[in-house]
C-alpha cells in the first residue's frame, strides 16, 4: 500500500522530533542517518523532507529563535534596565547547557535562511534597545557592546557543556565585570562585520 499523506505527515513530525533531540544533545553535526535512524524513517524520507541541512535546522529553530528575540524584546521594556539587563544574560548563557544545537544556532550565521535569520535581527535590535537603557541607568559600564553577545555565547558554552550548573559562577563574574563600577579600558572590540565573518567562517557545521 502506497504511502498516504498522513503517513507523510507522521514521518516529517518524526524527522522533526528526533532532530531536535539529537540537536540537543549532540549539536548540529550530528549525522542525518543518525537523526533518520532515531526517527526510525529511511534516510530518503529525510531528504525528501528536508533536502539540505540548514532546512531541518530552519525547521526545528525557527520556533525557539523567535522565543528567543521575543525574550529580547521582554526585557528591554522592563522598567529596571539593569536586572532585565542581567536576567537576560543568565537566559543567553544556559542556552548551550539546555541545548547544545541552539547554542550553536545563536552563534552561526545561516545566510539565505530568512526564519533565523530575521528573528536573530531582530533579537539583535532589542538587545541593542536593552543595552542603551541600561547603560542609560548607569548600571551597565558605557564601554559594553551589544556585539559582545556572541562572544559571551560562546565563552559560556565552552563552559556550560563540561560543567552544567557550576557554569553559573563564570555567569556571575561576567556580570560582575559589565557593571559601571568597573572603570579599567576593555581590549577593542573587533570589527563588527569581521567579528560576523569570522563566526560565519569559524562554523564546524556541515553544510
Amino acid at each position: 500500500m502506497p504511502p498516504t499523506r498522513a503517513d507523510a505527515v507522521r514521518n516529517r513530525q518524526r524527522v522533526l522530533d528526533a532532530a531536535a533531540e539529537e540537536f540537543r544533545i549532540a549539536g548540529l553535526d550530528v549525522p542525518m542517518s543518525e537523526v533518520a535512524r532515531r526517527a526510525n524513517v529511511g534516510i530518503a524520507t529525510l531528504i525528501r523532507n528536508f533536502p539540505a541541512r540548514e532546512d531541518l535546522v530552519a525547521a526545528v529553530f525557527g520556533p525557539a529563535m523567535t522565543a528567543y528575540a521575543d525574550r529580547a524584546a521582554a526585557a528591554a521594556a522592563d522598567p529596571a534596565p539593569w536586572p532585565a539587563f542581567c536576567d537576560f544574560i543568565r537566559y543567553v548563557c544556559r542556552i548551550p547547557q539546555d541545548d547544545r544545537g541552539f547554542g550553536q544556532v545563536l552563534t552561526t550565521m545561516f545566510p539565505g535562511v530568512e526564519v533565523l535569520e530575521a528573528e536573530r535581527q531582530r533579537g539583535l535590535r532589542e538587545f541593542v534597545r536593552l543595552v542603551r537603557r541600561a547603560k542609560a541607568s548607569g548600571a551597565l559600564r558605557a564601554d559594553f557592546s551589544p556585539h559582545d553577545l556572541p562572544l559571551i555565547l560562546l565563552a559560556s558554552g565552552g563552559v556550560a557543556r563540561p560543567l552544567g550548573p557550576a557554569a553559573d559562577r563564570l555567569v556571575g563574574y561576567l556580570l560582575q565585570s559589565f557593571s559601571s563600577i568597573n572603570t579599567d579600558a576593555l581590549p577593542a572590540l573587533p570589527p563588527v562585520r569581521a567579528l560576523y565573518a569570522a563566526l560565519e567562517a569559524g562554523s564546524s557545521i556541515s553544510r
